[in-house]
């Protein structure tokens, strides 16, 4: 591994480059004058190819590998960098070995055992039920036999998805995080395809209601466990459709959503990147919780940024004991974040199925935005994230994964 130039500044390392919120937390930090040094599993991701970095490492960052390439790193820096791990299954290794890698780097993160916690799916639903945290109704589905003993309390729709977000075999097979099944046969049928790529899985009753009814809140807490940067904001489209991830969002104010945040991380003495997302059931108003995130920016981090709230700088500050910065209060300034090629599948396919009209349509993109990809300061990945996407559509088994034509 080559050497790096002493810098008058930490760095910071950003793991997981190779993910929208990767690319988007170094563009943020190097915005802030921060020097990134990236690590990245795939060389020829898109993301791969920005101009925000000083050096890009490539390792697994699924596997213990990227814990080897930060103890060589380490040695070579001057000063202690900060770390800023992008996916759940990098928090998790940072977090199983802290003691091997504290000595060159910051590590902002809870105690372990929270990280544990929150990063399963049943262990955070466990905890949610025992501290009065709402949540879906939820069954556990190991065996056929489980899920007909499930379906008899179950109100349809429902969803049907994998214990962790990082489920590799799940993965391989489906680029959904879920799926809505509107009645008995459809669950049985989806269950028959799905049940070999997890051991277990999670069945839930759906919440009704539209997109603009997910609500999420990203925030920052210090080491007494107060927070000191929230930023709510919510949907507005997503895609895949159904149980995608945001692809028009905007900022908003919703108190229930803010305070069930900050009870949340408080309650676990949380320390770190947060994010909770919620949903409103359009039947009763009541809010649920969707999904937690613990450790890591998010998708949507960037949303706050272009509403002028420095949540990821303050991370970086804080870890290094420096001022925090100034501007980590929400102004409510109506600022939306737009991945714009998930946002024009997703709009033109609700054109499609009429439940979207142009006018709403053109309504919805009006206003001050920020780009997960787009950046004219950093043009190439916008591109090769073009490129990318064609020859995707041209591979059969790719094109499977993607097939949404009837949600």
């Amino acid at each position: 591994m080559d050497s790096f130039p002493n810098s008058q500044q930490p760095y910071a390392i950003v793991i997981d480059l190779d993910r929208i919120n990767g690319l988007q937390t170094v563009r943020i930090l190097a915005r802030h004058g921060v020097p990134v040094i990236a690590i990245a599993r795939d060389p020829g991701h898109y993301a791969c190819r920005t101009n925000c970095c000083k050096k890009i490492i490539f390792a697994d960052t699924k596997s213990e590998e990227f814990i080897i390439a930060l103890e060589t790193l380490g040695p070579q820096l001057n000063q202690k960098a900060v770390l800023f791990p992008c996916e759940d299954m990098a928090v998790l290794l940072i977090s199983r070995n802290r003691q091997r890698l504290e000595k060159w780097y910051h590590i902002v993160l809870p105690a372990a055992d929270m990280i544990e916690m929150m990063v399963d799916k049943i262990a955070f639903y466990d905890y949610a039920q025992r501290e009065d945290f709402p949540i879906p109704r939820t069954f556990y589905i190991h065996s056929q036999a489980e899920l007909e003993q499930a379906t008899k309390g179950l109100t349809f729709p429902c969803i049907l998805k994998p214990p962790t977000s990082a489920t590799k075999n799940w993965e391989l097979n489906s680029k959904l995080k879920g799926y809505k099944l509107a009645n008995k046969d459809e669950l049985f049928t989806m269950y028959d395809q799905c049940k070999s790529w997890a051991p277990m899985l999670i069945l839930q009753e759906w919440i009704e209601g539209p997109e603009s009814n997910l609500f999420s809140c990203n925030c920052y807490f210090g080491a007494d466990s107060q927070p000191l940067v929230t930023f709510v904001a919510r949907k507005l489209r997503q895609w895949p459709p159904i149980i995608g991830e945001s692809s028009l969002g905007e900022e908003c104010r919703d108190d229930v959503v803010l305070n069930e945040t900050i009870r949340l991380y408080m309650s676990i003495k949380h320390r770190g990147l947060g994010y909770l997302e919620m949903k409103r059931d359009e039947r009763t108003g009541k809010y649920f919780i969707v999904e937690p995130n613990i450790g890591r920016p998010t998708g949507r981090s960037a949303i706050a940024e272009a509403g002028g709230v420095e949540l990821l700088y303050t991370m970086y500050c804080d870890a290094l004991g420096w001022p925090l910065p100034a501007n980590r209060e929400q102004k409510y300034l109506g600022v939306k974040w737009i991945y714009l090629k998930h946002d024009l599948q997703s709009a033109l396919h609700q054109l499609r199925r009429g439940r979207l009209t142009l006018k709403e349509w053109w309504q919805s993109m009006r206003g001050r935005k920020t780009d997960a990809v787009f950046s004219w300061t950093d043009m190439a990945p916008f591109w090769f994230d073009l490129v990318r996407s064609f020859r995707l559509f041209l591979i059969p088994e790719e094109r499977r994964k993607r097939d949404f034509r009837n949600l």
